[in-house]
């Protein structure tokens, strides 16, 4: 197995991150789990990036945790890996380009937007080797119908990829991988249309207002609101606008 696991590649401002360890199904091994912790950290505090996309190599996007390192020393990244996708300040996407397991399922659960082609199959298969799903459930309650989770997670049964976007798991399904790149590149490229410092507050936004009761979110939003419209992205994207033009910030030919 090589060194790499994780593989980067940067394109137009978009920051593809590949888990490939395709001999093991791209199970989270320690050393792909220190290296995506790395990828990530590098991701989010760098400022030319406006989009991450994981995504696995091969036919399986992850098959859950490297079950061979049972009993291991190796700290648990995963904590940190699940947040570092939750509170990245750019939208993450999830490519999900095969079949997902267990803790493969926490990584599609915390990113903003996920992805699969219809052949895709998912299943929370930890009671089906004495676990429980305890880190996965954090995200995954954030976006998955309760019920549904609790059949699945309870059961370990498989599920389909369009079973997954009914419950909340995935934003899209598409016919076939070549639909898939297309799906991506094309929420890629709107979100390179959009102001980032917009979409980095939209994204907190997102993130904390669901925490907060309802007149303190909106009493937050309100305010969150008026410094944005008094802001120097705001002003030019209302000019841009206005002038039928693009905004200095859109890199899209």
């Amino acid at each position: 197995m090589t060194d790499v696991v994780v593989g980067v590649q940067h394109d137009d401002g978009v920051r593809t991150l590949t888990l490939d360890s395709p001999g093991n199904r791209n199970a989270l091994s320690a050393r792909l789990l220190a290296q995506l912790e790395q990828a990530l950290r590098d991701a989010t505090s760098d400022p030319e990036v406006r989009a991450v996309v994981l995504t696995g190599a091969g036919t399986v996007f992850c098959s859950g945790a490297d079950l061979s390192e049972r009993g291991t020393a190796a700290p648990n990244r995963m904590p940190a890996i699940l947040t570092s996708i939750v509170e990245s300040p750019v939208p993450v996407i999830a490519r999900v380009n095969g079949h997902a397991r267990a803790g493969g399922i926490g990584l599609i659960a915390a990113a903003d937007m996920a992805v699969a082609a219809e052949a895709a199959t998912f299943a929370f298969t930890e009671v089906r080797v004495g676990v429980a799903p305890a880190m996965i459930l954090v995200p995954a309650l954030r976006v998955v119908d309760h019920r549904f989770l609790a059949r699945t997670t309870l059961t370990g049964e498989r599920f389909s990829a369009s079973e997954a976007a009914a419950a909340g798991l995935l934003t899209a399904v598409t016919p076939d991988e070549t639909a898939l790149d297309a799906w991506v590149a094309e929420q890629t490229t709107a979100l390179r249309q959009a102001a980032p410092g917009a979409v980095r507050t939209t994204k907190e936004l997102l993130r904390t207002l669901r925490a907060q009761a309802w007149l303190d979110g909106l009493t937050a939003a309100a305010a969150t609101s008026a410094e944005l419209f008094a802001g120097a992205e705001a002003a030019e994207g209302m000019d841009a606008f206005l002038q039928k033009r693009r905004p200095e910030w859109d890199t899209t030919a």
